[in-house]
């Protein structure tokens, strides 16, 4: 029997890519023929997957798996396929994000729903990544869909950190960390005002590193750098890191006193799970999945008052007693995780998607 996954774009290092990875070696090892089929690749990538105009039509008994974030040429394809469909729904970020600063983008995403719509009658069964997400399904009409969670590799979070990333950025100053794509729904010119904020009427010491692409929506990027410079923030106190390696991003979690997100959409966070694994103090907007996947721990908080803000990160950073239990909610949190049989929970789903005929 196969089990194989399409993958519109299949890259290395990023949630999608390695959720597919892992189940590949998770199906191979229970005994099915799996393989991932994708239009792009990184390179490096040839020997783990294969290009979709090589996909053979599979049969009635089996399973096709769709990773769906963005619209593509796999939707018409997976919809005409003889065999049992599942979705793993990943999430989009709603247009009305992107509206000011990508009319592309904002085209994308509308198309994306569009696409996922018309999959409806189709699929026997949608994964989601988050309870936010299934909720999201269901509005579409999808009739079957369970919550699960992105696989995570805890074992490359063991790997040495850049020491020279750590020293670099381990002086006097506090950092507030923030990771994720530099997107209009993560609201980065909120973290700014937080610093600007902090610089001004608590410390002069405080720096922002804003972890992520800066090419992803390049007017966007341009007017959080304008506004950067508008609240008088230098290089000193906001650092935009680009894309950097796993083992410098590892240093950067390391070397900050505390995770600061403002982001108005997530569909899953997987930095909010990182920020566990390195014990680094969490502090969140509560919207979308940020709260299914903080499941109680680190700080959720219901406004942005850059003054609310600013004071608080600096309780967190300095109230030792309230930071030990910042991080102990964090750990229990990342032990729930690590303790879920998702390889169990995935196959006895395929299973019962099979046995239904």
């Amino acid at each position: 029997m196969r089990v194989d996954q399409l993958v519109p774009a299949f890259h290395r290092g990023d949630a999608i890519g390695d959720t597919a990875s892992h189940m590949k070696k998770f199906f191979l090892s229970q005994g099915f023929h799996s393989q991932i089929y994708c239009l792009s690749r990184d390179s490096g990538l040839e020997g783990e997957s294969a290009l979709f105009p090589s996909f053979i039509k599979p049969s009635s008994s089996d399973v096709t798996i769709l990773h769906f974030a963005l619209p593509s040429h796999l939707t018409q394809a997976f919809m005409k396929l003889p065999s049992k469909k599942v979705i793993i729904y990943h999430n989009i970020t709603p247009p009305e994000f992107f509206s000011e600063f990508s009319q592309e983008m904002a085209r994308i995403s509308r198309l994306g729903k569009e696409e996922l719509k018309s999959l409806v009658p189709y699929v026997s069964l949608v994964l989601a990544d988050s309870e936010y997400n299934r909720q999201d399904i269901l509005k579409l009409g999808f009739k079957r869909s369970e919550v699960f969670p992105l696989f995570v590799d805890f074992e490359k979070y063991k790997r040495p950190p850049s020491r020279f990333m750590y020293e670099l950025f381990r002086d006097e100053r506090t950092n507030v960390l923030f990771v994720g794509r530099i997107a209009p729904n993560k609201k980065i010119e909120d973290l700014i005002k937080v610093t600007f904020y902090f610089k001004k009427y608590i410390s002069p010491l405080v720096r922002l590193i804003v972890v992520g692409k800066t090419s992803t929506i390049p007017k966007y990027y341009q007017s959080i750098v304008d506004i950067a410079d508008a609240f008088y923030l230098v290089p000193e106190d906001i650092c935009f890191t680009g894309h950097i390696s796993d083992e410098e991003m590892f240093a950067l979690y390391k070397a900050s006193d505390v995770f600061l997100s403002m982001s108005e959409h997530e569909g899953f966070g997987l930095p909010f799970i990182e920020s566990m694994i390195f014990d680094l103090p969490i502090v969140a907007y509560d919207c979308t999945a940020v709260p299914y996947t903080l499941g109680g721990a680190g700080i959720l908080i219901r406004n942005k008052r850059v003054d609310y803000l600013g004071e608080l990160l600096n309780i967190v950073v300095h109230d030792e007693e309230l930071r030990k239990k910042i991080i102990e909610s964090q750990r229990q949190r990342l032990k729930e995780f690590k303790e879920m049989e998702l390889e169990n929970y995935l196959i006895q789903n395929l299973k019962d998607l099979i046995e239904q005929d």
